[in-house]
């Protein structure tokens, strides 16, 4: 049995990426709903979403140079 302490790593990761978006928007969202109501929790919606697109486009730019690098290594 083999143990693959990098894929371990990226399973752990994502678990952590999964588990804090959920806090946030499911915990944080609801009691934004609990306390103020739906209106802010739509607002808190649409602002965590516009939050979490500069967050992507960076992530995006970051895979697509890696995958670039893989493949100019490679040949």
């Amino acid at each position: 049995m083999s143990r693959d302490l990098r894929k371990y790593a990226r399973e752990t990761q994502w678990r952590l990426l999964i588990g804090a978006l959920v806090l946030l928007f499911g915990v944080g969202v609801g009691l934004i709903y609990l306390i103020y109501g739906s209106g802010a929790a739509g607002m808190a919606l649409f602002c965590l979403g516009a939050g979490l697109v500069p967050v992507g486009l960076i992530l995006f730019v970051f895979w697509a140079a890696d995958r670039i690098l893989q493949r100019a290594l490679r040949d």
